[in-house]
């Protein structure tokens, strides 16, 4: 891992974060279905393999960001001698007692080289120190990287929202507690 620093944002920091690289490429998707019969509804979530290598827009306009993140409890960011090479937003009270992740970005280039798992542990040490005890990361289900990531880190699949992001994509809803 690169020897990096994470420090809570300031406005200077604004258009840095922004220019980052929020798109990111998957081969693998969960592909939600859902059965309705007359008493049930079952919705099942699996794993299925692309034909290819997919692109996949960052659900949320960068060049909004900065104004959500005023919207938010905590803006850390991760910087080592490159620059700025990652973020984490949160915002508090969503859930009793709870946090949740509403941004969590990884440079292209500093990605797998452990800044998304250093940035979720200042994460849970800002919860501690809020008093939080339960901390939810969210996603789109085309962000396979990212449920991988959840899985790795101990979080436990909870739930999903259809139709969440502004684009109408699936949000999946992993959580840990603190």
């Amino acid at each position: 891992m690169p020897q990096i620093e994470i420090r809570p944002a300031f406005s200077t920091d604004v258009p840095k974060l922004i220019s980052l690289e929020h798109n990111y490429i998957t081969n693998y998707v969960w592909q939600m279905t859902l059965n309705t019969s007359e008493n049930q509804t079952e919705i099942t979530f699996r794993e299925v393999r692309l034909p290819r290598a997919v692109h996949v827009t960052y659900p949320r306009n960068p060049a909004e960001l900065a104004d959500t993140w005023t919207k938010r409890d905590a803006l850390l960011l991760a910087e080592s001698e490159r620059g700025h090479i990652g973020y984490i937003s949160l915002k508090r009270d969503i859930t009793p007692r709870g946090a949740w992740v509403m941004d969590l970005v990884v440079d292209r280039d500093s990605r797998q080289t452990g800044v998304g798992s250093a940035l979720m542990f200042a994460a849970e040490e800002w919860c501690a120190k809020q008093g939080i005890n339960h901390l939810t990361l969210e996603m789109q289900s085309k962000n396979y990287p990212t449920i991988q990531f959840a899985y790795k880190l101990g979080f436990e699949f909870c739930g999903y929202n259809d139709q969440y992001y502004p684009n109408q994509d699936i949000a999946l809803f992993f959580s840990t507690y603190v």
